[in-house]
């Protein structure tokens, strides 16, 4: 893969990443933080965000989101495709809000 497409799908998946959080946020933001892993400062400023910033920020060149588990255990759940895939889906987002709600404490 050639340079410049690398740098344009991190833009995309900028662009993706901040629509699809403000669309989030406005539609339940407690619920966005979780889902985000964003604390409620960020939450505000992406809010607050116009369509312009929103493009002019999605044009960088850096990922504007991470992976936000380190623990084997949350993988293990999330990829885990047995009949209990709900049930694991389920764990791995009460885990990683527990988490969360450490981290923004």
């Amino acid at each position: 893969m050639k340079a410049n497409e690398l740098l344009e799908q991190i833009r995309e998946a900028n662009l993706s990443y901040l629509l699809l959080a403000k669309q989030l946020i406005h539609e339940d933001k407690a619920e966005a933080m979780i889902r985000l892993g964003i604390d409620e400062n960020t939450t505000e400023l992406l809010n607050q965000l116009t369509t312009a910033q929103v493009l002019r920020i999605a044009s960088s060149n850096v990922p504007m989101c991470k992976v936000r588990f380190e623990d084997p255990a949350v993988w293990k759940l999330l990829s885990d495709h047995g009949k209990e895939r709900a049930i694991s889906g389920m764990h791995a987002a009460i885990l990683m809000a527990g988490r969360c709600t450490q981290v923004t404490a």
